[in-house]
């Protein structure tokens, strides 16, 4: 009984022990932690004292409850603060506001941060697309995290590579699928959609595929299975995406059919290799398809209308049939009849580039290094370019893009 008792004793003085020590500590966290927060605010005071005599462009004045507000009178740093911070600067075309071609002004900005995974690259030329109209308009924001400025596409030399890039040296002649940036003397891409300039076309005309061959190529080959003796339709025949899908898929076998609206868009959609062209504004292309196909329908169509295509779409498409929706410019909303698309065993798909992660754009890229690169090396599938244009000039090729007299692409360059 009288060990019994000891060890209880024991027990009880180590808990005594215990709670004492807890209690020291207690009181030594709570002293480090305000001694902690006096040094926070006294560094906060004397970071506002600096910022207070060194930040020559800040406006101040009072709110409504007579807060002293610092209220930036630029949205650039002043030239003496870059010299001060050691940037640099370059030319890219601005936003000045959501609105026409005209809000589009040369300005001068800081050049790109380079990140550990991306490469810097002088842009010799880059290209428009309709994702550019919709962004100046207001109605298509950029990624999270990328540039604020327009271009989805560019070519030129990479100046600078991060410290995770081990395949781009600097000095290489590249294009590149971009997040945005392109409008721009410089522009900083992660280093997975960088492609290699293809050999036989100039550096500046290679800003006229990374959009067009990653669009088509992810959406009619690599989700819509487009194969060889298959048929395969293209609206718009005669714009950047269209003359490169007529190219692309003529080179692995397919039939080709295009839809466009003057005799001109029609001859040279023809040269390029088209198999039957349609004039939408004269010819109903769904009678005119099931003629060509002898009542069957085509097996893919890739689209840029949308809901005003929808329902003619889905009745030209044969048994098993693919139709790929890339842009709405007829359109967002429509109604589906499902018993067409049950009976017919349909497959509808809808996708864009620009909010893909990286990693999928990665993937992208290589499949178009590996599958239409030896095209274009080949001479099989060419540039098609419509005009040249200043980079000072983006305003005026917004116009011709929006009048939709051109055929291919337009190109900007710094």
């Amino acid at each position: 009984m009288s060990n019994l008792s000891r060890v209880l004793e024991r027990q009880q003085k180590e808990r005594e022990e215990i709670r004492r020590r807890r209690a020291e500590e207690d009181r030594d966290a709570d002293e480090e932690e305000e001694q902690m927060l006096a040094v926070a605010v006294c560094m906060l005071n004397q970071s506002r004292q600096h910022r207070r005599r060194r930040a020559p462009n800040v406006n101040r004045r009072r709110d409504s409850r007579g807060i002293v507000c610092g209220v930036p009178s630029s949205g650039r740093s002043s030239p003496r603060e870059r010299k001060r911070k050691g940037a640099t600067s370059m030319k890219a075309v601005v936003i000045t506001t959501p609105g026409g071609p005209e809000v589009l002004q040369l300005h001068e900005v800081e050049d790109p941060e380079l990140k550990d995974n991306e490469v810097l690259i002088k842009v010799e030329a880059t290209a428009l697309n309709r994702a550019d109209i919709l962004q100046r308009k207001g109605m298509y924001p950029p990624p999270p995290g990328s540039s604020p400025y327009l271009g989805l596409e560019c070519s030129g030399t990479i100046e600078a590579v991060g410290k995770q890039v081990s395949r781009w040296q600097v000095g290489d002649k590249v294009c590149a699928l971009l997040s945005g940036g392109g409008y721009a003397e410089k522009v900083a891409v992660p280093a997975g959609q960088v492609l290699l300039a293809p050999p036989g076309v100039s550096l500046q005309d290679a800003a006229s595929f990374p959009e067009v061959s990653c669009t088509v190529w992810s959406t009619v080959f690599m989700m819509s299975r487009l194969s060889a003796g298959e048929t395969f339709l293209v609206h718009g025949g005669s714009s950047g995406i269209g003359t490169f899908a007529i190219q692309i898929a003529k080179y692995w076998g397919a039939k080709v059919f295009v839809t466009a609206g003057s005799k001109e868009k029609l001859a040279f959609c023809k040269n390029l290799g088209a198999d039957v062209c349609i004039n939408y504004k004269t010819e109903d292309f769904v009678a005119r398809l099931k003629e060509e196909t002898g009542g069957k329908g085509v097996d893919v169509i890739l689209d840029i209308i949308g809901a005003e295509y929808f329902r003619r779409n889905l009745k030209s498409l044969s048994f098993d049939g693919r139709l790929f929706v890339i842009g709405t410019m007829g359109g967002a909303v429509t109604e589906i009849d499902l018993r067409v698309v049950l009976s017919k065993r349909l497959t509808i798909q809808a996708a864009g580039l620009r909010y893909r992660s990286p990693e999928n754009k990665a993937a992208i890229v290589r499949e178009v290094e590996n599958n239409v690169w030896p095209a274009i090396v080949a001479g099989k599938v060419k540039p098609v370019v419509y005009k040249y244009f200043p980079l000072s000039e983006a305003a005026e090729a917004h116009l011709l893009m929006e009048s939709s007299k051109h055929i291919g692409k337009i190109l900007l360059l710094p």
